[in-house]
């Protein structure tokens, strides 16, 4: 379902509210959050119903609830900051748009969502156009699924191996060799992967 930019404010601000406070916000609150009046808010909401992605009772002050069966109370939007490869490394990340998805995993700390590029970790579960949720982080231990930027501000999808002196970017496809480097920054840690079903 599409929404504007606005409308997916109000949402997240209600999720955000409900899951603090056990309740809906006022119109008024609303209002205060987005320093619009209530007029302004009683015709997103309006409009949101009649998409079907809001339900109010009337008479009740607190009775906004999220109907869209895609949302959830524990809707999110993270940073969708670009796009990373599976293959052979690119120049890393830029910030672009939001992501918005349920709380499927625990999202302690910072998080963001790359787009995969490539195949290079297909053993691994993660093809060619998947998302894979990142939690920051500068360390990781041997074995994890890390965002490692390279020399030259180059970033790749790969498994991290600290091996004495270098560091092996091991990939997930047998076809593939690994990367072998004397340092590179970590990024983040892949907590997540998820894709999108096509219609067949």
């Amino acid at each position: 379902m599409q929404y504007t930019k606005k409308q997916l404010e109000i949402m997240n601000f209600i999720l955000e509210y409900q899951k603090a406070n056990g309740v809906s916000p006022l119109l008024e609150e609303i209002a205060r959050k987005f320093n619009v009046s209530t007029v302004t808010v009683f015709e997103h909401l309006s409009a949101l119903e009649k998409k079907g992605a809001v339900a109010r009772k009337r008479h009740s002050a607190r009775s906004i609830e999220i109907t869209d069966p895609e949302l959830s109370p524990d809707f999110l939007t993270l940073p969708m900051l670009g796009y990373i490869v599976a293959g052979a490394p690119i120049e890393t990340l830029e910030q672009a748009e939001s992501f918005s998805l349920a709380d499927l995993i625990p999202l302690d700390g910072k998080h963001y969502v790359l787009k995969v590029k490539g195949d290079s970790m297909v053993e691994d579960g993660i093809n060619d156009g998947d998302y894979v949720i990142i939690r920051e982080a500068k360390m990781a231990r041997n074995g994890q699924t890390v965002v490692a930027v390279m020399e030259g501000s180059e970033a790749t999808l790969k498994r991290f191996y600290h091996e004495g002196h270098r560091i092996r970017l091991q990939p997930a496809n047998e076809r593939l060799k690994p990367i072998y480097v004397n340092d590179c920054e970590i990024r983040g840690i892949v907590v997540g992967v998820f894709r999108k079903m096509m219609n067949q």
